[in-house]
């Protein structure tokens, strides 16, 4: 709870945060070669859908790296921690790589940009 102060009054304001936008984090097995045909076939993709509270990350977050947040990136954010080795995270039709991670005590937090 975020406390705001009006004049001699203090009053307490709920910020509520909702994880309501599909979050599907991608597992990429390369495709074999084929020997007979000499190429390679389709890579396989399997993902696993998450519910997370999804943002833009906005100018005011802190700067990762030496240029700061990349355009179009988004700040996901998961109730509970995510363990499973992953590739991508797809939101929507989009596909992002994950610039930056960070577990909190229950949540966990990631910065990510678009895959081009």
């Amino acid at each position: 709870m975020a406390e705001q102060s009006e004049g001699c009054e203090k009053r307490e304001v709920k910020v509520l945060v909702r994880y309501d936008t599909p979050v599907y984090f991608q597992k990429i097995t390369p495709g074999k070669y084929d020997s007979n045909t000499g190429n390679y076939t389709d890579d396989i993709v399997e993902e696993t859908l998450r519910y997370a509270s999804v943002m833009n990350t906005g100018e005011d977050q802190p700067k990762l790296g030496y240029d700061g947040p990349k355009q179009g990136s988004l700040t996901i954010q998961l109730q509970s921690h995510y363990t499973e080795p992953f590739d991508r995270i797809r939101v929507g039709e989009k596909t992002y790589s994950v610039d930056f991670s960070r577990n909190l005590r229950t949540k966990h937090t990631f910065v990510v940009s678009e895959v081009q």
